[in-house]
This record gives structure tokens, sequence and C-alpha cells, in this order.
């Protein structure tokens, strides 16, 4: 009897999976970010995120739960069927968030412009300046040029509805 070493841990049974390195490489690149794009997202260098996508770090719970929330996913769908250690796998948060500040905001928005129609044109009025209020607000903290775009064409979106609303 004695030890034996059958090549790293996995979270996939008993072949390993894929490497967590190149899936995180394949959801920043379906993102369409660069490897310093990440880094800042995750508050860390982009050698570190070269690191764990070529394999040669194996990222903490901690870096698993925040990427996970970057791509959208849980960690534990982020991890399944690679080589992350099962232990550090088990101690993953089932769920993280997912969404920013901004995508809230947006999805707010949306469901009151779904019912604006409903109301008189002065309230309407209104209530789109309150929001371009807000969401000019939430632009002039926003790091993320996507965001920013977001958030441009949401507050021109606001306007044209608001110029026509006025116009009524």
């Amino acid at each position: 009897m004695g030890w034996h070493v059958t090549g790293p841990p996995h979270s996939s049974g008993s072949e390993p999976g894929e490497r967590l390195g190149r899936r995180l490489a394949a959801h920043r690149a379906k993102l369409g970010w660069t490897q310093q794009e990440l880094a800042d997202r995750l508050a860390v260098s982009r050698v570190a995120v070269s690191h764990l996508e070529s394999s040669l770090s194996v990222p903490g719970e901690r870096t698993v739960a925040l990427l996970a929330g970057v791509f959208g996913v849980e960690p534990h769908e982020l991890v399944a069927g690679t080589d992350y250690p099962v232990g550090k796998a088990d101690r993953l948060p089932l769920v993280v968030a997912r969404h920013t500040e901004l995508d809230l905001q947006l999805a707010l928005l949306d469901q009151d412009l779904g019912w604006i129609e409903h109301v008189p044109a002065d309230h309407a009025v209104a209530l789109l300046e309150r929001w371009q209020t807000r969401l000019r607000a939430l632009a002039a903290d926003l790091h993320d040029p996507r965001e920013r775009v977001a958030a441009a064409e949401a507050l021109e979106r606001l306007r044209g509805l608001r110029d026509e609303r006025r116009d009524r």
C-alpha cells in the first residue's frame, strides 16, 4: 500500500475535465473583454488573469465567486466538469450576485416605460425627467466603458420619449 498520485484533483468524476483556465478565457472572450478589462472588474492584475487562464494558478473560492458573478453564472456552474479541486469546489457559495446597479436600474426603467403610455402627459414627463436625473447620477460613477454606453443610450432614449410626450 502507499500513496498513488493520479493527477490533479478535479470535480467531474473519474476523468479530469476541461481546464478551468480555458473555460475562464472562453467566458472572457465571449464577452469581448481583454484580460485587463477582466482584471479591472476583479481588482487583480492582468498578470493574475493571465496566470488563471493559462492554469499556472488555481483561483481561490473568493476569486471563483467573483468570476462567476462577472460572467453571469453560479460558481458551481463555472467549475463543473473542470480540473478545479473538489475540496475547493465544495466550499464555493451556491449563488452570487450577477447584476450591476445599472442592470437593475435599466430593468426598472423598462418596467416604468411599459406603463407610461397610460398616464397623463405631464405625469409621464415628470417621471421621465426623474429617470434622467437618476441615470445621470449613476452614469457619473460608472467606470466600465460598456456600462457607460448603455447608460448613454438609455439617457438618449429618455430624452426622445420626454420630448415626444412634451409635444403632445
